[in-house]
């Protein structure tokens, strides 16, 4: 394979794909084949728990009633608010995402180190517009929106209504899929989807090597 410059000083792979698309299980298959992993929305969690460091921020700009008794952010009401009015979910996503970002590029920077190349995990990569930039391939799972929706409301107990609204707002299907460079269908069981993980396991791990 000829070789190929890397966009940083690690190969790394942007994983991405709607609610309920299954990202998580298949980064967990990556992880058990020795690929570092740098969750994006577990980041945001972090971020946005008490003592996060995106507490004050968000308290600052929205008040103190999005912030739960604990001190973390108070996410059903969040989610009402920014659901229904764009410009408080422009204002949220300009207090997390640069910290998002910097938190998940300093992870990265830490995990090269053991492993051949980086995943992130990012569920509006596509929407974001900026980390496309950061990686040498963009990896979209996919699977229709009957079976997103099936799964999530299964997994959390949320409305199926809410859960459409949660797709409607996302990057559309065939967004994510025209800006693939590799797509894994994740329809069926994570015992369907292991052969295909490990196959694109061992395509990354030829880049990395070739990656100067």
């Amino acid at each position: 394979m000829q070789a190929a410059t890397c966009r940083s000083e690690y190969f790394a792979v942007g994983l991405t794909g709607g609610i309920g698309s299954g990202k998580s299980a298949v980064a967990d298959r990556f992880a058990a084949l020795g690929a570092a992993i740098v969750d994006t929305d577990a980041i945001a969690h972090a971020l946005t728990a008490a003592g996060g460091a995106a507490i004050e921020a968000i308290a600052r700009e929205f008040g103190p009633d999005y912030i739960d008794a604990a001190g973390s952010l108070d996410r059903p009401r969040m989610r009402e608010r920014v659901f229904n009015d764009p410009q408080a979910k422009a204002k949220l996503e300009a207090i997390l995402h640069p910290r998002i970002r910097e938190a998940a590029l300093a992870a990265a920077a830490r995990a090269a180190a053991r492993a051949p190349y980086v995943v992130f995990v990012v569920p509006l990569l596509v929407e974001s517009g900026t980390w496309r930039s950061r990686v040498e391939r963009l990896l979209v799972i996919d699977c229709s929106a009957a079976t997103q929706e099936a799964r999530v409301c299964a997994r959390s107990g949320l409305d199926a209504a809410l859960v459409r609204r949660i797709i409607a707002q996302q990057a559309s299907r065939a967004e994510r899929l025209a800006a693939a460079d590799d797509v894994l269908v994740n329809e069926g069981t994570l015992a369907q989807v292991a052969p295909r993980v490990q196959r694109l396991h061992a395509r990354y791990l030829e880049r990395a090597a070739s990656c100067l």
